[in-house]
């Protein structure tokens, strides 16, 4: 006999964050990369003792929570972000649910490891729009071995409304 599942309670959010101003966006050197465990990176990250990545600021998104298996990137659609059909373009959601997820299987890797994503797969389940405000997107890691890692991720409104979901796999290497 299993006990019924729980129902998760979203935690409160913020619809009107903003993206930080004033950051600086570089890539991080390999060097760099090489001498820190996963979540290490992520903490330098948030703390700005590193450049956040350039995909972050053409998006205006950026790291929100991080610990071990679990990174929650929030991020600030506007009308930058539109297809013609009048909402935020499902790449958007896409860019999104990559760097959660994968970084979420990252935020698990020792020093000298990292990870490329093999594949991903993400589901539009509302449209997003500027209106939406600010998301939040949580990549929760699965299963991280030595060579494969696997992640799911959500996209949710402040409210906690879903708006997107994902899976993804990485391939987790020496670096």
């Amino acid at each position: 006999m299993s006990a019924a599942p729980q129902p998760s309670v979203a935690p409160a959010r913020s619809a009107d964050l903003q993206p930080p101003t004033g950051g600086r966006y570089a890539p991080v050197p390999l060097e760099t990369l090489r001498e820190l465990e996963g979540i290490e990176l992520f903490r330098k990250l948030m703390s700005g003792e590193l450049p956040g990545a350039p995909i972050a600021e053409l998006m205006k998104m950026w790291i929100h929570e991080a610990e071990p298996g679990r990174i929650v990137f929030a991020g600030r659609p506007d009308l930058t972000h539109y297809n013609p059909i009048g909402s935020v373009h499902g790449g958007y959601a896409g860019t999104m649910l990559d760097s959660c997820m994968s970084c979420a299987v990252q935020s698990m890797l020792p020093r000298g490891m990292g990870y490329t994503t093999l594949e991903y797969k993400v589901s539009l389940v509302r449209a997003i729009t500027h209106k939406t405000g600010t998301v939040y997107a949580e990549g929760n890691a699965i299963q991280v071995g030595s060579r494969v890692g696997t992640a799911e991720g959500r996209i949710v409104d402040a409210n906690g409304k879903i708006l997107a979901t994902g899976t993804t796999t990485c391939l987790i290497f020496p670096i």
